[in-house]
């Protein structure tokens, strides 16, 4: 199945053209998620922000986003929402080729002012957060075997390009990203005035917990409730073959209307389909959705949502302490 680590916990690769291009002919791999030297390069080097190397993709992680292309096609046009299937019409994708990230950004930027931003591995989620805030999405530069086309042990450029970006051409949707950032920097600003160092990694865990189960059951697992009737806008399900028809059609999934109360408190699984899923109206609604949750930030209503999945690592909790 294809998952995400957990909410915006995003696992990506990336690295540096000059140092890799001659152990790449030895590699038959090119740019395949956990395989490419490319990757392995520019994290040792400690490179985060990166370029798209795009000579280094193989014929075979070509193949690979041809073939999840052409196989999503027909679900993308029955389940997903009208916004998403305007989107990728909007970006132009290549369906036979893995995308410039260069040729996306050119068709998203003037929509939204959204820009996918290569990286070269996990970004901490202030950091994650930040670029939201500033209109761009850390995006996946590898790309999973053909011949796992659903297993993904983290996340890709498909999930990322194919799932992710078509929705940052919606401006209400995009909007309600960058909302996203600012609540961010909220939590960073409220626990800065915490002087008790137990207290405040409590409250900030709590806090970030709060966002991540918030950010799984919209963005990357939404639904939306349509005159058309249950529509797809989550990218972890937009980018799945079997889940995005699973969450529709399975009788024994819940689709219940989000309440911000049940959101923040319900932890979730990643290796199995979704038994759980929210719905919204609109991406107004969303948009205020994250209002909310801002608010109740501000109100103490994120410090003590109830334990369980995801967990907080102590990285996340640095990029926020020391943003």
């Amino acid at each position: 199945m294809s998952r995400d680590r957990a909410a915006f916990s995003i696992a990506i690769q990336g690295g540096n053209v000059a140092q890799v291009n001659e152990n790449n002919q030895s590699s038959p791999s090119g740019l395949t998620t956990t395989q490419a030297p490319f990757i392995e390069s520019a994290r040792a080097n400690g490179e985060l922000y990166i370029v798209q190397p795009y000579e280094l993709y193989s014929d075979e992680n070509h193949e690979a986003w041809r073939r999840l292309f052409a196989r999503m096609r027909n679900r993308w046009e029955r389940y997903a929402n009208e916004h998403f299937l305007e989107g990728i019409s909007s970006l132009s994708l290549d369906p036979n080729n893995v995308p410039r990230l260069s040729d996306v950004n050119r068709f998203l930027e003037p929509l939204t002012h959204f820009k996918a931003k290569p990286v070269s591995g996990y970004v901490p989620a202030f950091m994650f957060f930040d670029c939201l805030r500033n209109r761009e999405f850390p995006t996946t530069i590898t790309i999973r075997r053909s011949d796992q086309l659903d297993y993904l042990p983290e996340p890709d450029v498909f999930h990322d390009i194919a799932g992710h970006v078509p929705m940052h051409t919606d401006p209400a949707f995009a909007d309600a990203l960058v909302r996203f950032g600012d609540c961010a920097h909220t939590a960073a600003d409220i626990v800065s005035g915490i002087s008790d160092r137990d207290e405040q990694i409590r409250r900030l865990t709590s806090i970030i917990t709060a966002m991540a189960r918030f950010f799984w059951f919209t963005i990357e697992f939404g639904l939306m409730n349509s005159s058309a009737g249950m529509k797809v806008y989550g990218s972890g399900l937009l980018s799945s073959f079997g889940e995005i028809e699973h969450c529709i059609e399975a009788p024994e999934v819940q689709r219940f209307p989000i309440q911000l109360e049940w959101v923040i408190n319900q932890s979730f699984e990643i290796d199995h389909f979704q038994p759980l899923l929210f719905y919204v109206e609109d991406f107004d609604h969303l948009f205020r959705l994250v209002d909310e949750l801002e608010s109740w930030m501000k109100l103490g209503k994120l410090d003590n949502v109830a334990p369980g999945e995801p967990g907080v690592n102590p990285e996340d909790l640095r990029s926020f302490l020391e943003r």
